[in-house]
C-alpha cells in the first residue's frame, strides 16, 4: 500500500492491519471473531474521522480560492472530483461489505450480531470465484482500487500526486512476498479465500482507510496549490554554516550551528537573483558557474547572490530575502610533467593538468595551438607539437575557461650510432686483428635525456647500411643490411692484414608513441675499422 509520511491515525491503521493479518493465520474462535469485529469497527470509525477532517480540508480550499478572488476556482473543482471518486470507490466497497453479509446469511433478530459470522464457503464463492475462473468480485474490486490510487486520482491532482498501487497479488505485495505459502496466490485469495465473515469485512475496512488515506493526500496537495493547508515546520534539522569549507592544517575550522525547519503542508517558490531554482522536500538547490572578471592581490574576488522564498499561507504570498556573500578564487593551473619547461617536437609529451582552486568540480577539456592534443582522464593530455617555435595550451573546466599555458618548443636530439662487435664498440684507431670481426651489429642509441623524459618516443632502429672491405685505394667487396645485426663471415675469409672496413649507414628509423614510424635525417656516418 502507499508509503510516505503518515499520521498517528494512519500509523494506527497500519498497526490494525498488521495485528488482522496475523489474526487470518489463527483458528477461528469465538474470542478471535470479537477481536476481528472489534478492528472492522476501530478501522470503520477511523474511515469515518477521515471523511470529515477531507470534508473539512475541502472547506479551507473553497474559503482560499474565495479570498483570493477565485482565481484559483479549478483547484477547488479538482477538489470535488477528489470527494467524488472517492465517494464512488467507498460506495463500491460498502455495496460487497453488504454483499458478503447477506452471503453469509444476514443478521440475528438484534439487527447486529452476523448470523454467518464464521462462514468462508460463502465469501469464498462471492469474492474469489470457482477454482481458477477468477470469476468472484474481488478481481473486479483489485482493479477499481488500482485505478483509483494509480490514474483516477493522480490524474485529478496532477504530478504531484504519486500513483499509488492499493491491491497487489501475493507476490507484488511485500508483506508475503519472501512468504512460499503466500506469494504465489492473487489478490482473491490472498485476502477472501478460507476467509470468515468478519475477517473479510475487516480486510474490507482496511481498504477503505487506505483509499481515505490516498484522498487525504491529495486534498492536501491541493490546499498548499492555494495556500490553504495549515503551516506546520514539520521538518525540523540541523544546519551547519561554515566561514569556509576548506581549512588549512594549523588553522582554526568556524561555524555557526543551528536548527532549521520547513513545512511539508506548503511548496514554496524560491529564486536566486530573480531567477527561478528547483525546490526539493522545502529545500532550494542552489547552483552556478562562480565567475570574476577582476582579482585581489590574493587572488579572490567578493561576490554576493540573492535569495528569495516565496510561501502562500491563507491566500496570500509572503516573500522572504536575503543577500549572501560569497569568496570567488582565481584558479591556478599546475603543470606536472618530466619536461615541463619545453615540449619535444613531434613527440607524445604527456601532461598532468591539475587547478586546485576547483576541488571536486574540476572537469578539464583542453585545446591548443601548434600541437595536436589526446586527452587521457584525470586531468591527463598527451600533447603533440607540430610548430617548433612553440605551443599554447588552453584550459577550461566544464566549458568555462580557465587559461593557457605556453611552452618552448626544442628538437629531437639525434641519436648516437654505435658500430659492435661482440655487444662491444670497434676500435677505430687500433682497428681489429685479421681477419676482422665475423659479425657486427649497429645501434642507433636515443640521447639519454631524451630517453628518460619520453622512453615512448625515443625507440630506433637502424634499417639500412653497408660494408665494404677496402685494400689500399680499391674495394675488395662490399655488402648491404637491412637488420641491425649482420654476418661478415664472406667478407672476413677475404680480409688481410692492412686492408679496412669501411662501415656506413643509410637508414635510421624512430618509433613514437603511438608507434608509428618516422624517419630521421642523420646524415651519412661513415665508420673506418683497420684490420691489423
Amino acid at each position: 500500500m502507499s508509503g510516505g509520511k503518515e499520521t498517528p491515525r494512519q500509523k494506527m491503521i497500519g498497526m490494525m492491519y498488521l495485528v488482522l493479518t496475523a489474526l487470518l493465520a489463527l483458528q477461528v474462535s469465538s474470542a478471535i471473531m470479537e477481536k476481528f469485529i472489534f478492528l472492522d469497527e476501530s478501522l470503520m470509525y477511523a474511515v469515518g474521522a477521515a471523511d470529515k477532517n477531507n470534508a473539512t480540508t475541502v472547506q479551507k480550499i473553497d474559503k482560499a480560492v474565495a479570498d483570493g478572488g477565485g482565481k484559483d476556482k479549478a483547484v477547488s473543482d479538482k477538489a470535488v472530483q477528489v470527494r467524488t471518486a472517492t465517494a464512488k470507490m467507498i460506495d463500491e466497497m460498502n455495496g460487497l461489505r453488504k454483499e458478503m453479509i447477506i452471503a453469509s446469511g444476514g443478521y440475528e433478530d438484534d439487527g447486529v450480531t452476523y448470523k454467518g459470522g464464521k462462514e468462508e464457503e460463502a465469501i469464498a464463492r462471492l469474492m474469489v470465484g470457482t477454482e481458477g475462473s477468477k470469476g468472484g468480485k474481488a478481481y473486479a474490486l483489485q482493479t477499481s482500487l488500482n485505478k483509483f490510487g494509480q490514474e483516477i486520482l493522480p490524474g485529478i491532482v496532477g504530478k504531484d500526486m504519486p500513483k499509488v498501487k492499493i491491491a497487489m497479488d501475493g507476490k507484488e505485495d511485500p508483506k508475503y512476498a519472501k512468504k512460499p505459502d503466500q506469494k504465489s496466490k492473487d489478490f482473491g485469495k490472498l485476502n477472501f479465500a478460507e476467509t470468515p465473515l468478519v475477517a473479510a469485512l475487516a480486510v474490507m475496512a482496511t481498504f477503505e482507510s487506505e483509499v481515505k488515506k490516498i484522498e487525504t493526500q491529495a486534498l492536501d496537495l491541493l490546499a498548499a496549490q492555494v495556500g490553504a493547508a495549515d503551516l506546520k515546520f514539520d521538518n525540523v534539522f540541523p544546519v551547519a554554516v561554515a566561514k569556509s569549507s576548506t581549512v588549512a592544517a594549523g588553522t582554526d575550522y568556524e561555524a555557526d550551528l543551528f536548527l532549521a525547519a520547513s513545512s511539508s503542508a506548503v511548496n514554496p517558490t524560491m529564486k536566486r537573483n530573480g531567477a527561478s531554482v528547483p525546490v526539493e522536500k522545502g529545500r532550494g538547490k542552489i547552483k552556478f558557474r562562480a565567475a570574476a572578471s577582476s582579482y585581489d592581490a590574493e587572488g579572490n574576488s567578493k561576490q554576493k547572490w540573492t535569495g528569495a522564498i516565496t510561501i502562500n499561507t491563507k491566500g496570500k504570498d509572503t516573500t522572504f530575502t536575503q543577500a549572501f556573500d560569497y569568496v570567488v578564487a582565481k584558479p591556478v593551473i599546475q603543470i606536472q610533467s618530466a619536461s615541463v619547461n619545453a615540449l619535444y617536437l613531434r613527440c607524445g609529451n604527456e601532461l598532468s593538468v591539475q587547478v586546485p582552486a576547483l576541488g571536486a568540480t574540476y572537469n578539464p577539456s583542453f585545446s591548443a595551438s601548434g600541437a595536436t592534443l589526446k586527452p587521457m582522464g584525470k586531468g591527463s593530455v598527451v600533447v603533440i607539437p607540430n610548430n617548433p617555435t612553440g605551443v599554447k595550451l588552453n584550459v577550461a573546466s566544464g566549458g568555462s575557461p580557465i587559461g593557457s599555458v605556453d611552452f618552448k618548443v626544442r628538437g629531437i636530439p639525434k641519436p648516437t650510432i654505435q658500430v659492435l662487435s661482440g655487444g662491444k664498440e670497434l676500435d677505430q684507431k687500433n682497428g681489429v686483428a685479421a681477419p676482422g670481426p665475423r659479425s657486427i651489429q649497429i645501434k642507433a642509441k636515443a640521447d639519454e635525456s631524451f630517453s628518460a623524459f619520453l622512453p615512448k618516443d625515443s625507440r630506433y632502429t637502424v634499417t639500412k647500411w653497408n660494408v665494404m672491405l677496402a685494400r689500399g685505394k680499391r674495394p675488395v667487396t662490399q655488402q648491404s643490411f637491412t637488420t641491425e645485426m649482420a654476418t661478415l663471415s664472406s667478407i672476413a675469409s677475404q680480409a688481410q692484414a692492412g686492408d679496412r672496413l669501411i662501415i656506413e649507414v643509410q637508414d635510421v628509423y624512430r618509433t613514437n608513441f603511438l608507434g608509428e614510424k618516422e624517419k630521421v635525417n642523420i646524415g651519412t656516418p661513415i665508420f673506418t675499422v683497420p684490420i691489423q
